[in-house]
């Protein structure tokens, strides 16, 4: 028995949900194949990306071996940081060990010239599309703390990730995929584990969803022997009327409704995320494209294909990890380390921004590449760099990024960020700009504090967001 209040209360909603459903040309049935963009928001300004979807290098990669060419560190390998440099804070501590050179062959690419050591052979055909960023900082000098802070905004744990930040803020463009989805290419787990996609004190609806390496990467997608479609839907339509009972006197539970949501979701994934996520309709030249043909860019190469096949589908953040287990942390062996790391993603990587520009999409779809820092221009171990947090190259493509230019320096031995710092908080909030959102509007109370993405420290950098009308 329903009170008056009650029923006055949903029959109001209702109404609303009538008139905003007639101004945006919504059909009102749940199930209906039309409803995809049920629950998408308007954004704060003309934002030209739709999708981010965000490589990241657990472990650290080496920006003075791939994109922050420094003839100075060759000149000075063997000799100690010189007394001029700021005694820096590293991981390892091991501040005053010799100098190690790269031993990289580099060369300059495209229109722009931008500089690519010759450990990503295939990303010169893609030079012109990058905005290279070589003046990042983050305050997390470990793992942990870095990992969290790129993902989260800050060094501890518990705040939502910009992906989720991102779902919040914009809402789903697909009634039936998740809109934050986790990929990574083994069966190890990041550090942090699922704090790295979590949504903190933000709804867990917008949480990431992670796919396994595995196949299948979505598990019980198909009805139990014996149990039909239809049979299936009456259990699933009985529980979730118990289960909006049981959540009526219990509203302020965001995990409940999490819940509830996961399992409307869950049934209607099983007839869309089977053809999402299923590669044998890709042809054999797009599979050699992302370099699914061999074996060392295999595992890459998929979670690649797969961000695309989701981005089509209006997935809002794709995040895909390479080296899950921070296999990009080199503090020794980093030739043989990296080198194995970078065979592994340039190809796919390159196929992907290929792929999103011959079918129209780059200029909606955010690609972003980095991991938590980078590595010092001293040795550590003799042949290995320990953690860089004062001074890495992040780069960003598609998505309203004007390609072909780079952004900030590095001090002429790659240690320090010494023009057009971008802090991580500048980097979320740029981010944020790019997809059409203020990010000093996308506000979520919490506890009395009106919590923001970027902590309340972050600037959009103009150079980045420069193609966009804000």
């Amino acid at each position: 028995m329903q009170s008056r209040r009650k029923f006055l209360s949903r029959a109001g909603g209702g109404f609303g949900t009538v008139a905003l459903s007639a101004l945006m040309g919504e059909n009102l049935i749940a199930g209906s194949s039309t409803n995809a963009a049920a629950s998408a928001k308007i954004p704060h300004h003309f934002g030209k990306a739709k999708s981010v979807i965000f490589l990241f290098m657990e472990g650290g990669p080496s920006h003075l071996d791939l994109f922050d060419r420094k003839p100075l560190l060759r000149k000075l390998a063997g000799q100690k940081l010189p007394d001029s440099f700021e005694t820096p804070v590293t991981a390892a501590g091991e501040v005053n060990s010799p100098l190690l050179p790269d031993q990289r062959k580099w060369a300059q690419h495209g229109e722009s010239g931008l500089w690519i050591s010759d450990w990503l052979p295939n990303h010169s055909r893609i030079a012109d599309e990058l905005c290279v960023i070589r003046s990042c900082v983050t305050d997390g000098i470990n793992h942990a703390g870095g990992m969290c802070q790129m993902n989260t905004g800050a060094v501890f744990g518990g705040r939502p990730s910009l992906g989720s930040w991102v779902s919040y803020g914009l809402g789903s463009e697909s009634r039936d995929l998740p809109d934050f989805v986790v990929l990574k290419d083994s069966n190890s787990m990041v550090v942090n584990g699922v704090r790295a996609w979590g949504s903190g004190f933000i709804p867990s609806t917008h949480q990431g969803v992670l796919l396994e390496s595995k196949d299948p990467p979505i598990s019980n997608l198909n009805n139990p022997d014996g149990v039909s479609t239809e049979v299936q839907q009456k259990k699933l339509a009985f529980l979730g009327e118990m289960n909006r009972q049981h959540f009526d006197s219990r509203s302020s539970h965001s995990d409940l409704e999490a819940r509830i949501k996961s399992y409307e979701l869950a049934f209607r994934m099983q007839a869309t995320a089977p053809e999402a996520i299923d590669l044998e309709h890709e042809s054999e030249s797009m599979k050699s494209l992302y370099g699914l043909d061999t074996e060392e860019t295999k595992a890459y190469g998929r979670q690649c294909l797969l961000a695309r096949r989701l981005v089509e589908r209006g997935v809002r953040f794709i995040q895909l990890y390479s080296g899950a287990g921070s296999k990009w942390d080199s503090h020794d062996g980093i030739e043989a380390k990296h080198s194995k790391l970078c065979r592994s993603v340039d190809q796919p990587i390159v196929g992907l921004l290929t792929d999103l520009k011959q079918r129209g999409l780059l200029d909606e779809t955010l690609v972003i590449w980095g991991g938590e820092f980078g590595r010092t221009p001293m040795s550590e171990k003799g042949d290995g760099r320990d953690h860089n947090s004062t001074g890495f190259t992040m780069w960003m493509a598609g998505g309203g990024v004007k390609g072909g230019q780079t952004i900030g320096a590095t001090d002429e031995l790659g240690l320090y960020a010494t023009e057009d710092k971008l802090h991580v908080h500048d980097f979320h909030a740029t981010v944020m700009a790019l997809m059409g959102l203020d990010h000093t509007k996308v506000i979520y109370p919490h506890k009395g504090r009106p919590e923001r993405v970027d902590l309340n420290e972050g600037h959009v950098h103009q150079g980045i967001v420069s193609g966009i009308t804000t």
